[in-house]
């Protein structure tokens, strides 16, 4: 027996002759806020990560393509890994300080 997933939401029949279904995937992209406007929160992260140490750049306001475009930038700098999803971007290493100076060297407002 073979599972489909309704894409209608849930709903069957509507008696609405103007009815239209949503779908979870037309979610509206977020402009990108310029760097000043940016309230960017950097700390050391080491939850589920077996004792590793992580800097956390949290609160971007964007879309994906600035996000992981600010994160290459970051992982360049510091030389190391890391990942830019979800609003966040994490960066393999403690390197707090220095994400906070090229940051506010960049102009976002970092702290």
């Amino acid at each position: 027996m073979s599972k489909k997933k309704n894409s209608s939401g849930g709903i069957v029949y509507s008696t609405d002759p103007n009815f239209t279904p949503f779908n979870d995937n037309d979610q509206e992209e977020v402009n990108t806020l310029p760097p000043a406007q940016q309230q960017l929160r950097v700390k050391l992260d080491t939850k589920q990560r077996a004792g590793k140490v992580v800097t956390l750049v949290d609160g971007f306001v964007g879309k994906e393509e600035d996000l992981e475009k600010l994160g290459k930038d970051l992982k360049t700098k510091c030389g190391t890994g890391g990942s830019a999803k979800d609003g966040q971007i994490l960066i393999q290493g403690d390197y707090k300080e220095k994400v906070i100076k090229w940051l506010q060297d960049w102009g976002y407002k970092a702290k």
